[in-house]
């Protein structure tokens, strides 16, 4: 039986789309549905840009080029020790009015070695267990292995300045582009360091622009985060979060510009850390996908 969710009329033959596909932690689980709704239109990128979440999942489908192994691993991750002692700064019960991570972060910690490891050093775990849940979800492959092209975005660690790795330690590359900084160590790679890419490319649009060959279209998928307008926050660290945020929107909305289409699954205010419903993510990114879906198949047809 055909699936009730292809259209017909989809041409053979189209014109080619990079898909970019942008930071947000576990708002990322949206990248999984658009790419499961790609995917029942017989629509392949031609190549992935990816940051943070989103070179984890943009890295897994160029490697395996099926939506359903993909799933099927980040549930099996999702749900194992692995993932629970990866020691995400998420403190659900913590006393606070302030209910951004940091907040619940910095309530939790007062009278906690976290809060001394915080006030003496400039991360809170290293980056080994981020690197082997990296490396489980890729099957321990590397890029020699890859069936689509893939593209990764990282930040030079202290220079700031945004590289665009297509070669090397495919499950360090993909870690430091994860790794968030504050959270996570610095991920060396050739004797530089790196961290999560969405410090500088929350949306690596222009990046794709940069890679993609003459005539190929940009798709870019945002699932960054929204100030929340209902919500003031009442301490310092509160307003810092909001201060990030403000200025990651405003920063996404300049690098969509160089999209040719984009793809916003609207995420809410969900934490980057809460990955607690991931069927809701990405049922979430496969609806906004489809309702795309019309205007991106005439965008491709020749």
């Amino acid at each position: 039986m055909p699936d009730k969710n292809k259209r017909a009329g989809v041409p053979r033959k189209t014109k080619e789309f990079i898909l970019a596909l942008g930071g947000g932690g576990g708002r990322g689980l949206a990248h999984l549905g658009v790419l499961q709704a790609l995917e029942e239109h017989e629509l392949k990128p031609a190549a992935i840009v990816g940051t943070s979440i989103g070179a984890l999942f943009g890295g897994m489908y160029a490697l395996c080029n099926s939506i359903e192994t993909v799933v099927s691993r980040v549930r099996e991750v999702l749900n194992s020790k692995s993932f629970t002692h990866l020691r995400l700064p998420y403190l659900r019960d913590a006393e606070t009015s302030d209910h951004t991570w940091l907040g619940k972060l910095t309530a939790s910690a007062r009278e906690s070695v976290l809060y001394t490891r915080a006030a003496s050093g400039p991360f809170l775990t290293d980056s080994e267990a981020l690197m082997d849940i990296v490396n489980h979800l890729c099957d321990g492959k590397g890029f020699a292995d890859l069936i689509l092209p893939l593209h990764i975005t990282g930040v030079h660690f202290p220079s700031g300045e945004i590289e665009i790795f297509s070669k090397g330690d495919l499950k360090k590359i993909i870690a430091a582009s994860m790794a968030v900084p504050g959270v996570f160590e610095p991920i060396e790679i050739d004797g530089e360091q790196y961290v999560d890419g969405g410090v500088a490319c929350d949306l690596p649009a222009k990046e794709a622009k940069m890679v993609a060959k003459p005539g190929q279209l940009i798709v870019a998928v945002d699932v960054g985060a929204r100030p929340d307008p209902n919500k003031k926050p009442e301490t310092v660290i509160g307003m810092l979060d909001w201060a990030i945020r403000i200025k990651a929107y405003y920063l996404r909305q300049y690098k969509a510009q160089y999209a040719d289409l984009i793809i916003d699954p609207m995420p809410g205010f969900r934490q980057w850390n809460d990955f607690s419903h991931p069927d809701q993510e990405i049922e979430r990114g496969h609806q906004t996908a489809l309702e795309e879906m019309p205007k991106l198949v005439e965008m491709l047809s020749l």
